[in-house]
């Protein structure tokens, strides 16, 4: 493939969460192929009353292999031009924008207009989600003014093409696998995760891992857990809540299982993730409603069996009895799950995790967007 320009536009150090590692990796992975490749991230995402968590920054370092620009103001509008006559200027072949939720489409819809008018730089989404998990007031007209920008479209999930084509009928669009997040260190030892965070090696340890918001599904999985009060499982909870914690710690008092939880719900930095998936025997999903899941490569790359609901894609790429448990949305079918899992025990699915997750590749994702 001929050397290329490309420039991903989206969250990038010292930003942190899912966004900023997956583009940071995707970077590299155009670099690491041959291609020059740089980062526009934002001086500010969120004004900071719009943020759900304690802090948009990481204290992990920066990459030092990767050049990141953090430029996009996300509510300025002089701001959006500037970026964009910028990026028209410099010309790059290929422009990849990462498309999450409509509040940015705006910014990144007038931004995109600029560059277009080089009459060089192909736009190509890579769209998380279409229509949002929480639905807000300007939704819909915000997310066709950033969709009308770009010339085609990548999709992680037949849920999000599918709600891609409600609203863009004709432009090239491609379903690639989430890649796995290998970026995170190399697995260790269960024991050896669990002496690290303190955990009995002996105990049986289900992980409920990332951002807490009501479509993951957590207080469900509580409800699961006051079902199961009298085996010996414990749940790991490891994430940050984005919405009110305390009707969390009121039902957890209801339901009389603080005993059964660890709570460690303070922001994971990505150099603590693989201490949370490693000293776990299983990831639970519970979730409500979903589109694709990062969660679901990290395990894959961590050999975690994982238990998901039957909702969105995730019952498509984890395949039931294989590389997981699939179950429905509700507690007594979670808490059937849970027993199941610990019947058929880790090793079973061992064997069918390697195999699935040889399909999750960042040369394919980056073979996809060089050629649509």
């Amino acid at each position: 493939m001929a050397h290329k320009t490309i420039v991903i536009i989206g969250p990038g150090h010292p930003l942190r969460g899912g966004l900023a590692t997956f583009n940071q990796r995707l970077c590299k992975a155009f670099i690491d192929e041959g291609h020059t490749c740089s980062i526009y991230s934002f001086s500010l995402q969120y004004p900071s009353f719009l943020f759900p968590g304690k802090t948009q920054y990481s204290t992990d370092p920066a990459p030092t292999d990767i050049d990141i620009y953090p430029v996009i103001n996300s509510v300025h509008p002089l701001n959006w031009l500037q970026v964009g006559n910028e990026l028209k200027r410099i010309r790059p072949d290929i422009i990849v924008v990462r498309f999450w939720i409509p509040l940015m489409g705006p910014a990144l819809g007038s931004i995109l207009r600029r560059v277009k008018k080089n009459k060089h730089t192909r736009i190509i989404a890579i769209a998380d989600n279409v229509i949002p998990h929480e639905k807000r007031p300007f939704d819909t007209p915000f997310t066709k003014y950033f969709l009308n920008s770009c010339d085609a479209f990548i999709t992680m999930s037949d849920k999000v093409m599918a709600d891609l084509r409600q609203f863009e009928k004709n432009k090239p669009a491609k379903e690639v696998l989430h890649p796995l997040y290998d970026n995170f260190g190399q697995p260790i030892s269960k024991s050896a995760a669990r002496e690290k965070l303190g955990i009995n090696l002996n105990e049986k340890i289900l992980l409920f891992f990332g951002f807490i918001r009501n479509y993951k599904g957590l207080d469900m999985l509580f409800e699961a857990m006051a079902l199961l009060k009298q085996q010996p499982i414990k749940l790991l909870v490891a994430g940050e809540f984005y919405e009110d914690e305390k009707a969390y710690q009121e039902q957890i008092a209801r339901l009389g299982i603080k005993d059964s939880l660890i709570l460690k719900t303070d922001f994971i930095p990505d150099s603590e993730v693989k201490y949370y998936l490693c000293a776990a025997d299983v990831v639970v999903q519970p979730y409500r409603n979903a589109t694709q899941s990062g969660v679901t490569p990290l395990a894959y790359f961590f050999e975690k069996p994982m238990i998901v609901t039957n909702v969105g894609s995730l019952p498509v790429r984890v395949p039931n009895e294989k590389a997981g448990l699939v179950c429905e949305p509700e507690p007594a079918s979670l808490a059937a799950a849970i027993t199941r899992y610990f019947e058929l025990g880790e090793q079973y699915f061992i064997p069918h995790l390697r195999t699935e997750k040889e399909k999750y590749s960042w040369h394919n994702l980056v073979k996809t967007i060089l050629e649509i």
